[in-house]
């Protein structure tokens, strides 16, 4: 496995000295770079790992069922490169590569469907 996408977690949690990681979110743009930092003096999981943007700002962690897998590889110092893919509903997402690849971003999933779909026109009712 060369590379793959990472769901950023905690965006609604308030930042240890002050930002928004929300609005920081918002200014991130595809491709651009974001740094992993494993926290393993993070209180509540030691396999924590930080995604911090292009700007310095932390924008959320990688999700627990990841953090671990990524923090082992960061700390025998493997090459992890990433790059911010897009916002999410819970954070973000970012595409990550090993071993001195460059991640690459997927093609967007366009999805084909009515551009107003909660629009339901009025029943015309018959004349008498």
């Amino acid at each position: 496995m060369r590379e793959l996408s990472l769901h950023v977690v905690g965006a609604d949690h308030p930042n240890r000295g002050g930002g928004n990681r929300r609005f920081e979110i918002l200014l991130c743009a595809p491709g651009e770079p974001v740094t992993l930092v494993p926290e393993p003096r993070n209180p509540v999981d030691p396999n924590a790992v930080m995604v911090v943007s292009a700007r310095g700002v932390q924008i959320g962690y990688l999700t627990a069922d990841r953090a671990a897998w990524i923090a082992g590889m960061l700390r025998s110092g493997r090459e992890v490169a990433g790059v911010f893919q897009q916002a999410t509903p819970l954070g973000a997402a970012i595409r990550v590569a090993f071993d001195g690849a460059v991640p690459v971003l997927p093609k967007p999933v366009v999805e084909d469907r009515d551009p107003e779909p909660d629009f339901w026109p009025d029943e015309i009712p018959p004349d008498d």
